[in-house]
């Protein structure tokens, strides 16, 4: 059977279509077909996807192939990129690769949301990197209560609540001062968002538990549910939004063997000159 890879480029940015025109010459080298318009109904199978833009792109593609176990590939034409794989030169060469399979397949966790409203409406979504309660109104805060496992934990006000991935420690719960985990660490983050409370620090919790919040009836702004800054659901007084890890992982393609360290040093530009690395157990006692 033909192989056939999904090109998913930025459609605002010409540099990501210039980029892919190059992966599609790549490609037809190469005698694969090529696909430009994504279907989740296709009756031609999708073997990989290419994604060319930054990590809202691969954003836009995890959800445009939600369900189908596409892996996905990302070449980093954006600014940041923390989901991508590979940088813009590296355009014909993944393009090639990917079609050649020669590719390792890593599995990433996503959470699932349900959106309870008090006359027992209900809304769902998913998010792979988090989903984000935020206060409707903007000159006031939110008041909200959070349970975890059904148990209550806490009230407060607060601009809002960050539930994250590992994958989305290093998004939104990052800048809102939460912690950077492993992408191998199965567990769900919580970070309140300048929350008015003595205990409102960041939690992890396991990758059975599921994380409530319900916006009070007191609450002077109602607040709605943002998944990976791209799809919303209103959350009115009296709301509850359950997020629980979700039942469909996002398959992310790998040709790299570098750690998660290297990433985040390189993503980030951390310092790291002059340092000599870790020291061997005898350099170590000698003070070398």
């Amino acid at each position: 059977m033909s192989r056939r890879i999904l090109i998913v480029p930025n459609p605002h940015r010409p540099e990501t279509l210039e980029a892919a025109t190059v992966a599609k010459a790549a490609l037809r080298e190469t005698g694969v077909g090529v696909c430009a318009d994504f279907h989740a109904d296709t009756d031609e199978p999708i073997d990989a996807a290419l994604v060319l833009g930054g990590d809202g792109t691969m954003l836009h593609a995890a959800d445009m192939t939600r369900g189908t176990g596409i892996p996905l590939l990302g070449v980093n034409l954006g600014r940041v990129g923390f989901l991508a794989e590979l940088e813009r030169d590296d355009v014909a060469t993944a393009a090639v690769r990917l079609a050649e399979g020669d590719y390792s397949v890593e599995e990433r966790g996503t959470i699932d949301v349900v959106v309870t409203e008090r006359d027992g409406g209900v809304s769902t979504g998913w998010a792979l990197n988090e989903a984000t309660i935020e206060r409707a109104n903007l000159r006031t805060t939110v008041e909200v209560g959070l349970d975890i496992d059904g148990r209550p934990l806490s009230t407060f006000g607060c601009d809002g609540v960050v539930i994250a991935t590992s994958t989305g420690s290093t998004a939104h719960a990052f800048s809102a001062g939460g912690p950077v985990l492993w992408p191998e660490v199965d567990a769900l983050l919580v970070v309140p968002l300048a929350a008015h409370a003595l205990f409102a620090r960041p939690l992890v919790i396991g990758p059975s538990s599921s994380v409530t919040v319900e916006i009070l009836e007191r609450s002077a702004s109602t607040a709605q549910v943002v998944l990976d800054g791209a799809r919303a659901i209103d959350v009115a007084r009296g709301g509850r939004v359950e997020v629980r890890r979700g039942a469909e992982p996002v398959r992310l393609a790998r040709m790299l063997d570098a750690p998660f360290s290297e990433r985040l040093v390189k993503k980030f530009s951390l310092p790291v000159d002059g340092f000599r690395g870790t020291r061997d157990v005898e350099g170590w006692a000698a003070g070398i």
